[in-house]
């Protein structure tokens, strides 16, 4: 009998070992290095080529496929994260935080299905099934019919899955499922590959839907390797800071619909509601006579929001100043900086710089450059910018302005809260009248002489 060979494998970046280490050379990372079994290999000299298999049908690219069939889940938030609903036979990974909400969100949008007329499963390696009748009992949900089991042998689910046919299994986690034939701990690389794969192979030949749960990694990763994420046909993460009550389901990859859209949630005593006006909510709180408070009109998927963006600029006695930002990219507001020394003689050398995305919400768009420059200069200069103003555009190394898209929703979502003027950028678009008045700007150097006079460097 051939020998067998061990394979040894980072959690963290799924790169290949020859023996065990306890730091991965690829990633980095301590104590990730896993021991799986090798794939069983075939008999001596046969090969794939030698029985042949049967012929795939093939199809033309003008071929027309009835529309996809949606379920709604019930809750509208969800629905339009996941595209306008739930696809039969989809694979759905969801991933968050410890702590963050996510078997409360699962819970609440399984009874929400039940209650339809839908059969929905609601499986649990984690929690007893009186934990979770308790959390049901606390949010008013115990008059749905979901059926609870705890269990994490991925074979007997599976078994139980095809015989009871449901409309909707929700698998909580993923990380917890030990398959028998895969001889490595639940939780490890093989583990979770081999989990994922089977119940996504179960979703497309039975035509079932099925939600995984996933942990994340430090870093805010799904944990195992990325080729889960490859596997499944949508993945949503679930984020929001502790200290706030807000929650956003992001979608970052979707085969049956936008991969950027968001829906927003609030953490309330009954589970989480849904938010369906965000920006008014986003912007309940603000302090409208403060220096250092903007407000940015952006675009999250296909929906206007609008975020209140707050800076700090103090004193500095270290010799490298602090940079702290929370809800926005760190390398971005270097950028920014620099542009504003460079191209307005503006220096933030000596001082700390603090910014934050007001309400826990994190925004990656460029569009939010001209408004991190307004907060910033009017930190420094204890100017406040006036409360009816939204400001957005992209900054670019040059300090010119650069068109944004979607300007038309913004300014629409803007004057819709009451917001009566906007700065942008000079070489944006708008091909019907706004009732705001909006000033446009080919430069970042024109647009400070114009909103903070001159500026001391």
């Amino acid at each position: 009998m051939a020998k067998t060979t061990l394979a040894y494998t980072c959690s963290n970046c799924n790169a290949s070992h020859k023996k065990w280490a306890g730091r991965c050379d690829a990633c980095g990372e301590w104590n990730s290095i896993r021991e799986e079994a090798p794939l069983a290999a075939g008999p001596k000299g046969k090969t794939l080529g030698a029985s042949k298999g049967r012929k795939v049908p093939l199809g033309d690219l003008n071929t027309v496929d009835a529309p996809l069939p949606r379920a709604s889940i019930g809750i509208a938030e969800f629905d339009r994260v996941l595209g306008g609903g739930l696809v039969p036979a989809s694979a759905v990974l969801v991933g968050g935080d410890p702590g963050i909400g996510k078997s409360t969100l699962l819970l609440q949008a399984a009874a929400e299905f039940a209650r339809t007329g839908k059969k929905v499963i609601y499986i649990s390696g984690e929690e007893a099934s009186s934990q979770i009748r308790m959390r049901a009992q606390r949010l008013g949900l115990t008059d749905a019919s979901v059926k609870l089991a705890t269990e994490t042998n991925l074979r007997d689910i599976l078994t139980t899955l095809e015989e009871e046919m449901p409309d909707l299994a929700i698998i909580d986690s993923v990380q917890t499922m030990w398959a028998d034939h895969v001889d490595s701990a639940p939780g490890s690389v093989s583990q979770v590959r081999a989990t994922a794969h089977e119940l996504t192979t179960f979703a497309k030949r039975k035509g079932v839907a099925v939600i995984l749960v996933g942990h994340v990694t430090k870093d805010g990763q799904i944990a195992g390797p990325r080729v889960v994420e490859h596997m499944v046909d949508t993945v949503l993460y679930f984020e929001g800071e502790r200290g706030h009550q807000f929650r956003i389901l992001r979608s970052v990859k979707n085969r049956f619909g936008a991969s950027d859209e968001i829906g927003v949630f609030e953490m309330t005593g009954a589970g989480l509601a849904q938010v369906t006006n965000p920006s008014e909510l986003f912007l309940s709180e603000r302090d409208v006579k403060t220096a250092g408070s903007v407000v940015f009109a952006g675009i999250e998927g296909s929906r206007p929001l609008l975020v209140e963006v707050q800076a700090l600029v103090a004193p500095s006695t270290l010799a490298a100043p602090r940079r702290n930002v929370i809800g926005w990219d760190s390398g971005r507001l270097s950028m920014v900086l620099a542009v504003l020394e460079s191209r307005c003689g503006i220096s933030f050398g000596g001082q700390d710089v603090y910014l934050n995305i007001a309400g826990g919400l994190r925004i990656s768009e460029p569009a939010a450059d001209l408004a991190v420059a307004a907060a910033l200069i009017s930190a420094r200069q204890d100017i406040a910018i006036a409360s009816d103003t939204v400001i957005f555009g992209e900054i670019s190394l040059s300090g010119a302005l650069r068109p944004i898209s979607q300007a038309e929703n913004r300014l629409k979502e803007a004057e819709k809260l009451g917001f009566s003027a906007a700065f942008a950028p000079s070489r944006m678009k708008l091909s019907s009248e706004s009732g705001m008045n909006v000033q446009k700007y080919e430069a970042i150097d024109a647009f400070v002489e114009d909103c903070f006079g001159a500026v001391d460097a």
